[in-house]
């Protein structure tokens, strides 16, 4: 069974920064595609950032995070990061992981990508 365990939110005044892990845990643990979402109070789920977690790591972003976050993996613990700085109040929102084991043929940002999902974790950025 497939686990998926995000940590890390919390509150932040605006221009402050936070760092989300994400570790995942069960199908022989070989998870190459791992991924950052969010969705806000009145916003679909969107995609932030991901990474393809074998070979050099290829990182993905969203345009109104990048230069802000960023995505980064530790291998040996099956686990991601996400390095949240400057953070926006439009920024708020639930953040949730979602891994698989290979690349299903679309977009990094679309949902259907990914199988596995964490419950979410909380960010609240306040101006």
């Amino acid at each position: 069974q497939v686990q998926v365990v995000e940590s890390g939110g919390g509150s932040v005044q605006a221009g402050g920064s936070l760092r989300l892990s994400c570790v995942a845990s069960g199908y022989n643990d070989q998870f190459n595609w791992m991924a950052w979402f969010r969705q806000g109070p009145s916003t679909g789920r969107e995609g932030v950032a991901a990474m393809w977690t074998n070979g050099g790591g290829t990182t993905y972003y969203a345009d109104s995070v990048k230069g802000r976050f960023t995505i980064s993996q530790d291998n040996a613990k099956n686990t991601i990061y996400l390095q949240m700085s400057s953070l926006k109040s439009e920024d708020t929102a639930t953040y949730y992981c979602a891994v698989d084991r290979n690349y299903g043929g679309g977009a990094w940002s679309e949902t259907n990508e990914y199988n596995f999902w964490g419950q979410g974790t909380q960010v609240t950025v306040s101006s």
